[in-house]
């Protein structure tokens, strides 16, 4: 077979390919009004009008290049969205990935715009316009990571967002391959033709693969400056087998520059960088060296030891002349000013050549939203018509998360948040949405949403549910109680059934569960509630009375072992500046104020009560009267209901064995600090608050605020919290956590133990240290105590006021 035969053959395969590689390009006019072929390339070219991109609008071009595609533009408005073109990719095969710029001529007042492209979630560049009649263009080469991707316009600083072109060319066989496209994107930052015989640019169908080269004859600020002394061109009209890794176009290889004084030498800006990159030089020995002639040269700057000392020799290193050589420098770091030269050896006699350069930036691929998260968003918008919010495009997240999202700044981003009320969704919530970890709010109310509800018993940081006025059905699981973070469900105007789970009805969660005529609270459940809220009102009298007691027991205990006289002050209550928090009663009562103590006799609550005539309510443990004292003071008085109960009697048993001046604690004072009269306490409201309020505190570790000041630093701490321990477990909800009437007395000898420093010398008694190993210590578990009693009206369960 001759060599025209095989030129042939090759000509003819190179077609085929080149026609296969055609018809695989995407090449988008944006702004353009209409699909046409460009009479310079033979190219298709589609308007992205109205199909591919539905944001923005076509705005006409002054004085564009002449080039058909940059004689419209498409704008964009200046927000904080993105806008993005969707182009179909096959999955590990490599692109070339193009956008292009040009404005025109800017308006009086207009500002040079300034905006960021995003090729999927990973920042490609941020496009500065400096010269409104410049096109600019950004290339990418990437190996495709899905059946898709994403070019994407946001976040412009100055003037308005916009874009030319958008192109997508697919590459051939191992073109462009690297060690790291796993991670990395390639980003050209430049692609010279040296010697080229216009200034016009070279592309297809000269390149088969669409790339642009642009002329070394191309004068703009910055680019190819610093030539050296002695350089001419040269070119040839002989064809170069460039058949190697990258295939660049015969047509470059065919011209050339000679560093004819022995050194070659430029100097341009690399944009986005300094960086690490791959740089390509193409070689080819295209002039007809004599027999004694050579041409051998260095790479002198930059200076790499890996590649510097290498000494290149085309005709060898290529194995003949009008053949390409093509060098690759894998991974160098190069600055924004790139300046470069070539140098010949002592024995060459020709100086170096150069045909073409390539420079890439290696830009690491920032991760996409989770492929779970993304899966549930698009089963979502298939459940409306099309609309704005189902025709966002590119990634959820970055660089912009879309209006009904919101995510978590981690790699790769997940959702956090779905808002889709009333956006006519119907059929069924997509079962993955168990998969979405991360979720914390989900808004799906007002939709017509059918089915049950799927599993969400993985979503453990789910807060707010949203589900009402739609159509689900179905019986609720009953894991729904136990979701560790779940703040808030609201499924009224639904078709759910059954029972509602135990877990939603103990006031930690606000629930809204109404006209759902087949659903309905636990058997027994309301009742039992009521059952809870009445216990826990008994309890918490008892727990006022023994807290109040006790704490005033300590201080006597106090005042007699550091053996320190208190003056007793005649019949009269002094106002003190510091209102009291608590009083006690003996025969008559006794007061503490400014740690002194005050004896009020029988008698003078008789008075100030009219003979407990004003009866305001009565608690589980005795019935509460008002009074107001000589001096004008209001005040509440409760007496124990039946102070000959077992109860009582063992504990006034246990209290006197010493000698004090309380004996009983058949009746309690409460101040009214708040010079009101006291209204009906039947529901025991404040009661409630000061539970609340004596909890919170406890929770923070901070039992000491809730003593008497004037005990502080005359008791010890150790003492005060076993009386807050057993004291804050009265109220306790579930029975099996509250003490019984032995333990807290248990826990007042204890107390007082710690006190005359004599506890720990006697182990507890069998049956109540098994009582108490029943439940946690509230020094080891104050943060875990459960909210008081819920409140319930109208199907609707808060919790309650803290």
């Amino acid at each position: 077979m001759t060599s025209h035969s095989h030129f042939l053959l090759l000509y003819l395969f190179l077609m085929s390919s080149v026609i296969c590689q055609v018809t695989e390009f995407i090449s988008i006019d944006c702004g353009g009004t209409s699909n046409y072929t460009d009479p310079i390339t033979g190219l298709a070219w589609v308007s992205d009008n109205g199909t591919i991109m539905n944001y923005g609008k076509s705005a006409e071009v002054e004085i564009p290049n002449g080039n058909m595609q940059y004689r419209r533009r498409r704008d964009f408005p200046i927000d904080s969205k993105k806008y993005c073109y969707t182009l179909g990719t096959k999955e590990r095969r490599r692109y070339l990935v193009r956008a292009t710029f040009q404005y025109g001529i800017l308006g009086n007042g207009d500002a040079y715009p300034k905006f960021d492209l995003y090729l999927d979630a990973t920042k490609w560049s941020t496009v500065v316009v400096l010269d409104a009649s410049r096109v600019y263009v950004k290339e990418m080469i990437i190996r495709a990571p899905s059946s898709s991707i994403d070019v994407c316009i946001c976040c412009a600083s100055t003037g308005s967002p916009f874009i030319s072109t958008l192109e997508l060319r697919p590459l051939n066989l191992s073109m462009y391959a690297t060690d790291f496209e796993d991670n990395f994107f390639l980003e050209v930052a430049a692609r010279v033709n040296f010697g080229a015989l216009s200034k016009d640019v070279i592309r297809y169908p000269d390149d088969p693969y669409d790339r642009i080269w642009d002329s070394d004859l191309e004068k703009r600020q910055n680019f190819l400056v610093g030539v050296a002394p002695g350089t001419v061109r040269i070119n040839t009209s002989k064809y170069i087998d460039t058949r190697t890794r990258e295939y660049p176009p015969v047509k470059v290889m065919q011209t050339a520059v000679v560093g004819t004084q022995g050194i070659l030498s430029y100097r341009l800006n690399l944009d986005d960088f300094p960086a690490n990159a791959r740089a390509y030089a193409y070689f080819a020995e295209i002039e007809d060296l004599g027999a004694n002639e050579t041409r051998k040269f260095k790479l002198q700057q930059p200076y790499f030891p890996d590649y510097s000392n290498a000494v290149v020799n085309i005709a060898e290193n290529a194995n003949g002349s009008h053949t390409l050589y093509e060098p690759s420098y894998m991974n160098v770091t190069l600055d924004f000013v790139l300046s470069f030269s070539f140098v010949k050896t002592r024995d060459s006699t020709q100086g170096p050549l150069l045909n073409a350069i390539e420079i890439s930036k290696y830009l690491k691929i920032e991760p996409r939203t989770d492929s779970q998260d993304v899966t549930v968003l698009n089963a979502l918008r298939s459940l409306s018509a099309e609309s704005a919010w189902t025709n966002e495009q590119g990634d959820p997240c970055v660089p912009a998360h879309w209006d009904w999202v919101n995510c978590t700044s981690t790699t790769p981003p997940r959702i956090t948040k779905i808002a889709l009320s009333g956006k006519n969704l119907k059929g069924e919530i997509p079962p993955e949405i168990n998969n979405m970890e991360t979720l914390t709010e989900l808004w799906l109310d007002g939709n017509f949403l059918t089915g049950p509800l799927p599993s969400i018993s993985n979503l453990v940081n789910l807060k707010i549910v949203h589900l009402e006025n739609n159509k689900l059905s179905g019986q609720l699981p009953k894991y729904l109680g136990s979701l560790p973070d779940l703040q808030e469900l609201y499924i009224q105007n639904n078709y759910f059934s059954g029972e509602i789970p135990a877990g939603l009805l103990t006031g930690k969660v606000i629930i809204n569960y109404e006209h759902n005529p087949g659903l309905h609270k636990e058997a027994g459940k309301k009742k039992h509630s009521k059952l809870i809220l009445g216990v826990s009102i008994g309890i918490l009298a008892a727990l006022l009375v023994v807290l109040i007691g006790s704490l005033l027991f300590l201080r006597n205990l106090q005042r007699k072992t550091s053996h320190q006289k208190t003056a007793v002050q005649g019949s009269s209550l002094r106002v003190s500046a510091k209102p009291s928090t608590a009083y006690s009663v003996s025969r008559g009562w006794h007061m503490m104020d400014e740690g002194v103590s005050y004896y009020i006799p029988l008698s003078e609550i008789e008075e100030a009560t009219k003979n407990f005539s004003k009866k305001i309510g009565r608690g589980s443990f005795g019935t509460v009267y008002y009074g107001q004292m000589k001096e004008g003071k209001e005040v509440a008085v409760k007496i124990m209901g039946d102070s000959t109960t077992h109860m009582t009697q063992q504990f006034v048993t246990e209290q006197l064995t010493e000698k004090s001046d309380v004996y009983s604690f058949g009746v309690v004072l409460l101040e009214l600090l708040s010079g009101k009269k006291p209204v009906s306490t039947e529901d025991f409201g404040a009661e409630m608050n000061i539970v609340h309020w004596a909890r919170a505190l406890i929770r923070k570790g901070d039992a000491m605020s809730i003593v008497d000041p004037v005990l502080i630093g005359n008791v010890k701490i150790e003492s005060i919290w076993r009386i807050a321990e057993v004291a804050i477990q009265c109220v306790e909800q579930r029975a099996v956590s509250r003490p019984r009437m032995q333990e807290i007395i248990l826990a007042i000898q204890e107390a007082n133990k710690i006190e005359k420093g004599t506890y720990g010398s006697q182990k507890l008694h069998s049956g109540s240290s098994k009582a108490q190993s029943s439940r946690k210590t509230l020094l080891t578990s104050f943060l875990e105590i459960e909210s008081q009693s819920p409140d319930l009206s109208n199907g609707c369960l808060v919790p309650a006021a803290r």
